[in-house]
C-alpha cells in the first residue's frame, strides 16, 4: 500500500487521533505507519469496520476506498458546522502560540472563534495577535467595566457551543478541579453549560504528578474531554507525556465533538433505560455482598444517550461518582430493588444493563450483626438464594424494550462464556471486557478506560482500548445505525 493511501485513511477517518483511539496505539505508531506507507494486519477489519460505519465503500483486501459517503449527508453536516461559535481560552503555556494556528484551522470551517486569555498566556502571545486572527474582541478582563455593565462573563460562557482550552496548563486545570473563579478563564469554565474540552500541556514529571491526575480524574468525571497529551520532546527539553497534541489532532477532535453535539436529535422521542454500578446485598446489618463496579461505563452511556436526545432513566447502584445531567436517576441497592426500578421504567425503546449485578443473596438476612464468639473458631454458615436476572427478564417482558443490551464482566475464556451468555438471557447484544489486572496491575474496574468485545446477532467485533466515555459514545452511535437500519427496512 502507498503512502498516499495510509494519509487517505487518515483523513476519512477524521485525523491522526481518530485512527491513534481505533487501534489503540500512540502517535509515534501512526508516523511509522506512514513512514512505512503499511499498516499492520489487525488494522485491517478495524478500519473496514469504522469507514463502512462512516459511509465509505472500501476494498478489504488493499483497504482502497472506492466510493465517498452519500454528498448531501457530507453537505447537510458543513451546513451545520458552519455558524457554529467557540470559545477559546488559552492558558498561560509556551504551547499557546499553537492557539492561534489552532483558532486560524477553526475558522476555516465556517466556526466562529471568540478568544479568552489568562494573564499568564499574555506573556507568550498577545490579545492584538488573537483578535486580528479572529476579527473577534479578545477578553482579558474579569472586571472590565465595558463588558461587565452587561454581565458580559455569562453572556460569554452560555452564547458558544463549545469551550476549548488550548493549552490547558497543570495550574489551569487545578483550578478548574477545584471550582475556583479568580479570573475570567476560570470564570467562564464555572459558569458555562456547554461543553468542555482541555488540551493539556505541561512537564512530563507535572503531568505525572499525583496532584495532577487526581485534578484530571475530577474533570473527567464533570464531564470534561480531553485532547492528548502526547509523548515527545517537550519545550524544558525533557521528553516524555505532556506534550500538547498539534494543532491538526486538536481540529479534527474539535470538530468531531461540534458534529457529534449537533446530532442530538437522534433519540428525541425515546426512552432509554440503563442499569449502573454494583448491587449490595445484606448479610447482617453490617455485611453485605458485592463487588468493584464504579459505574463509570453505565453513567458514560447515560449521558451519552441523553445528549443524543434520549429521555434516560438511570438505575444505579451505590457508586461514588455523581449523577449525570439530563437524566432521571434511580438510585437502589439491591438486585431486587434494581429489578423493580426497570419494570416501573418500563416501556422503553432500548435497555442498557450495564450493571454487576450480585448473582446470589443470604436467604436469610440477620437482624443485627453476626458474632464472632470467643472461644470458637467454628465460621458461620451462609445459605445463597440466587437473584433475580435483570437482563434475562427485560429480554422476555411482554414490555420487551427494541434493543436489549447486556454486559459481561468475564476473567477467562471471554468470547465463549458471553457467547453462552448472549443465548441464555435472550437480549440483543453482549457487551463482553475481561476484567482481571492487565500486566500493569491496572482492572477495568475503576478505571477510565476499557476494552470490550461486541457481539451482536451478526457476529463479532473487537474495540480496542479507549476512554469510557469514548466507549459510550460508540455505542450509542452503534445502537443508532442499527435502529435506524432496522426500521428503514420495516
Amino acid at each position: 500500500m502507498s503512502q498516499t493511501d495510509v494519509a487517505a485513511l487518515i483523513t476519512a477517518l477524521g485525523g491522526r487521533v481518530s485512527l491513534q483511539t481505533l487501534l489503540g496505539v500512540g502517535p509515534s505508531a501512526i508516523s511509522n505507519y506512514l513512514a512505512r506507507g503499511a499498516l499492520p494486519n489487525r488494522a485491517r477489519p478495524l478500519i473496514c469496520q469504522a469507514l463502512q460505519e462512516r459511509g465509505y465503500q472500501i476494498d478489504p483486501q488493499s483497504l482502497r476506498i472506492t466510493a465517498l459517503p452519500a454528498v448531501k449527508s457530507r453537505q447537510v453536516q458543513l451546513r451545520r458546522m458552519r455558524g457554529a461559535s467557540l470559545l477559546l481560552i488559552i492558558g498561560g503555556g509556551i504551547a499557546a502560540y499553537k492557539a492561534l494556528e489552532v483558532s486560524r484551522r477553526l475558522q476555516d470551517h465556517g466556526i466562529t472563534v471568540t478568544g479568552v486569555m489568562t494573564k499568564a498566556a499574555q506573556q507568550f502571545i498577545t490579545p492584538l495577535s488573537l483578535s486580528a486572527l479572529t476579527a473577534q474582541k479578545t477578553y482579558t478582563d474579569l472586571f472590565s467595566l465595558t463588558d461587565e455593565a452587561e454581565m458580559g462573563h455569562i453572556r460569554l460562557a452560555r452564547e458558544t457551543d463549545l469551550v476549548l482550552v488550548v493549552p490547558a496548563t497543570a495550574n489551569l486545570m487545578a483550578r478548574t478541579a477545584q471550582g475556583l473563579a479568580d479570573d475570567l478563564a476560570t470564570t467562564l469554565l464555572l459558569a458555562t453549560t456547554a461543553p468542555v474540552i482541555m488540551v493539556p500541556a505541561m512537564n512530563p514529571a507535572m503531568w505525572a504528578h499525583a496532584a495532577t491526575q487526581a485534578n484530571l480524574t475530577t474533570l473527567r468525571n464533570r464531564g470534561v474531554e480531553m485532547i492528548g497529551p502526547v509523548a515527545g520532546d517537550t519545550a524544558c527539553g525533557e521528553e516524555g507525556e505532556g506534550r500538547m497534541s498539534e494543532p491538526e489532532a486538536i481540529v479534527t477532535a474539535t470538530l468531531a465533538r461540534l458534529a457529534r453535539a449537533d446530532s442530538t436529535g437522534d433519540f428525541v422521542g425515546r426512552h432509554a433505560l440503563v442499569t449502573s454500578g454494583p448491587t449490595v446485598e445484606p448479610l447482617d446489618a453490617v455485611r453485605f455482598i458485592s463487588n468493584h463496579s464504579s459505574g463509570r461505563q453505565g453513567h458514560a452511556i447515560a449521558t451519552a444517550l441523553a445528549k443524543r436526545g434520549a429521555d434516560v432513566t438511570l438505575v444505579s447502584g451505590p457508586v461514588n461518582i455523581p449523577d449525570p445531567p439530563g437524566v432521571e436517576t434511580v438510585h437502589v441497592e439491591t438486585a431486587e430493588q434494581m429489578l423493580a426500578a426497570c419494570q416501573a421504567a418500563l416501556p422503553a425503546d432500548i435497555a442498557v444493563c450495564t450493571a454487576a449485578v450480585a448473582d446470589w443473596r443470604a436467604r436469610d438476612q440477620v437482624s443485627g450483626k453476626i458474632k464472632k464468639r470467643p472461644g470458637t473458631t467454628i465460621a458461620p454458615s451462609l445459605s445463597l438464594t440466587e437473584n433475580p436476572d435483570i437482563l434475562a427478564q427485560l429480554s422476555s417482558h411482554p414490555q420487551r424494550p427494541e434493543l436489549v443490551i447486556g454486559f459481561a464482566a468475564e476473567t477467562n475464556d471471554l468470547q465463549a462464556n458471553a457467547s453462552e451468555k448472549l443465548r441464555r438471557k435472550g437480549c440483543d447484544w453482549i457487551v463482553a471486557n475481561q476484567v482481571l489486572p492487565d500486566e500493569t496491575g491496572e482492572t477495568v474496574f475503576g478505571s477510565m478506560q476499557n476494552k470490550v468485545s461486541l457481539m451482536t446477532g451478526d457476529g463479532q467485533e473487537e474495540w480496542p482500548m479507549m476512554p469510557k466515555t469514548e466507549l459510550a459514545d460508540r455505542l450509542v452511535q452503534r445502537i443508532i445505525d442499527t435502529i435506524g437500519a432496522a426500521h428503514a427496512k420495516s
